[in-house]
């Protein structure tokens, strides 16, 4: 398969894995919600999989295409075509509903990045045990991380490897991204719900400017953050697979 029409290939499986996860994280703030006193995202069906509920046309679609076929036509400056990421449509929370608001607004906040971690950690396990335990995994992990992708057609082990790989690099992209403290993301919320009341109309006009700016800076931010993480996580099954 040639390498531009491979890589393609592999973009459009980071999409559909950044579908569940964006549908992880939202469903993830909306069940901490629901936890804390809040049942609107639940009311809505927001506790949900299903990335149908959770779609945001410019964060779910638009802005992960750019970055998938962007590249193709030489348009780099969403991204180099290695990393895609978004956001989705976040649940409504309604904060007089919480018992103590702005300690529990944070607590709902913070839910969607700790579902990424999980999910980026149960895929790092996932390796893991391909790696130990699972005929031909050894190898699958092996060529993945060397790229030496689809050799002589795809295997269940190298499918599986593939998809542990890219798993645990869009769920990290998406935490280093909701640190950019532009709203929708999650570190704006955080950071909101820090400043002085006095503050907060200068803050909230920053929204008018949020889409121009996660554009531009979105996977500049990202790329800082995810190559040495990603160079961890290889460092990592390097040393497992040499024991």
């Amino acid at each position: 398969m040639p390498v531009p029409s491979l890589r393609l290939v592999i973009a459009l499986y980071e999409f559909v894995i950044l579908l569940f996860s964006l549908s992880l994280h939202e469903s993830a703030h909306a069940w901490m919600a629901s936890r804390l006193g809040d049942h609107t995202g639940r009311l809505e069906g927001r506790v949900s999989l299903n990335p149908t509920r959770h779609i945001d046309l410019l964060g779910t679609l638009i802005y992960p295409m750019l970055m998938i076929f962007g590249p193709l036509f030489g348009i780099t400056w969403f991204g180099n075509g290695n990393i895609i990421m978004g956001w989705g449509k976040p649940p409504q929370v309604i904060t007089r509903n919480l018992k103590r608001i702005t300690r529990d607004d944070n607590l709902i906040t913070l839910a969607g990045p700790i579902a990424n971690l999980l999910l980026a950690i149960a895929s790092f396990l996932l390796l893991v045990l391909l790696i130990l335990v699972i005929p031909g995994g050894r190898s699958a992990v092996e060529g993945t991380l060397e790229g030496a992708l689809i050799q002589g057609g795809v295997s269940i082990p190298q499918a599986l490897a593939l998809l542990g790989l890219l798993t645990i690099q869009v769920n990290l992209g998406l935490i280093f991204f909701n640190l950019l403290p532009i709203p929708p993301l999650d570190a704006s919320r955080i950071l909101r719900n820090m400043l002085p009341y006095n503050s907060l109309n200068t803050f909230d006009s920053i929204a008018r400017f949020a889409v121009i700016l996660i554009f531009f800076f979105g996977s500049i931010v990202v790329s800082i953050f995810l190559a040495p993480a990603m160079g961890l996580v290889r460092r990592t099954l390097a040393l497992i697979l040499n024991t």
